[in-house]
Order: C-alpha cells, then sequence, then structure tokens
C-alpha cells in the first residue's frame, strides 16, 4: 500500500494545508465538505502536490518535516521545484 503526503491550496482563504493519506483525492473530497476542522471553513481546496511513500510513517514524517518549516515561502518552493528543493528527502519509490 503507498501512502502520499500532500498540499492543499484554498484561493478564498489563500492559506495551504498540509497533510497525508493513502488516497490523497478522497481524501480532498472530505476536506471540501463543511465541517468544524480547518477546512470545513470553504470548499475550494486543491491538490498543488504530492509525494508517495511506500510506507504511513515516512508519509506522516514528511508531513511533520514540511509543517516544521513553518514557511510559506518554503512550501511555495517546494511546489514549484518539487524534488530539486533542497530539503526533499524521497520517499524510498
Amino acid at each position: 500500500m503507498k501512502y502520499y503526503f500532500y498540499i492543499l491550496f484554498s484561493e478564498k482563504l489563500d492559506k495551504f494545508y498540509i497533510g497525508y493519506s493513502e488516497n490523497p483525492n478522497e481524501r480532498l473530497k472530505k476536506h471540501n465538505v463543511k465541517h468544524k476542522g480547518f477546512t470545513g471553513q470553504t470548499n475550494d481546496w486543491k491538490i498543488l502536490y504530492t509525494e508517495e511513500f511506500d510506507t504511513k510513517k515516512k508519509a506522516y514524517s514528511r508531513e511533520r518535516q514540511v509543517k516544521a518549516w513553518k514557511s510559506r515561502e518554503l512550501v511555495e518552493k517546494l511546489i514549484k521545484k518539487g524534488s530539486e528543493h533542497p530539503d526533499f528527502t524521497s520517499g524510498g519509490s
């Protein structure tokens, strides 16, 4: 089974959301439904970036790594340059 680290973006909120899932497209549908969580504020989330991993632990680790950057600029660079980003770590795929 594969796991994915993903980055979503909402134009309405002008915000990114970072997460991981077995199926990012199905997870996106849940993010775009009104609910009490952060992503429930709007329904215009789009997947801008994904990385595939061979374990849940690696995908979660990548999520924590990128969230720890606390930098919109670095997230935007990752999306733009993909695996060329200096902090990229392969998921073993």
